[in-house]
């Protein structure tokens, strides 16, 4: 398997609303497999990672697919769109 990179890599929200970034298909096809469920847009972010990987298609068509099912389960961090800093959510609550 190639580790085929992305031209722009995709982040994703985890965990207490920390961003992970995927630089590769493979980086994506791992989070998809370790995503807990079984959905349509899951199942085919899993199949067009696959096809990449074995050189079906290339690897911005498997990003555009797992940005689809990132999207929909409301994980993608957009472009522009930043963490909010620990320190500054905790100032706003004193």
């Amino acid at each position: 398997m190639l580790a085929q990179s992305f031209e722009k890599p995709i982040r994703v929200w985890v965990g207490l609303g920390l961003p992970r970034q995927l630089n590769t298909v493979v980086d994506a096809f791992q989070f998809a497999m370790e995503w807990c469920g079984n959905s349509p847009e899951q199942r085919a972010a899993i199949r067009a990672c696959k096809a990449a990987l074995s050189g079906d298609i290339d690897a911005e068509t498997a990003r555009g697919v797992f940005a689809a099912f990132a999207r929909k389960k409301d994980i993608l961090v957009e472009d522009g769109e930043m963490p909010l800093e620990i320190a500054g959510s905790r100032s706003a609550h004193a």
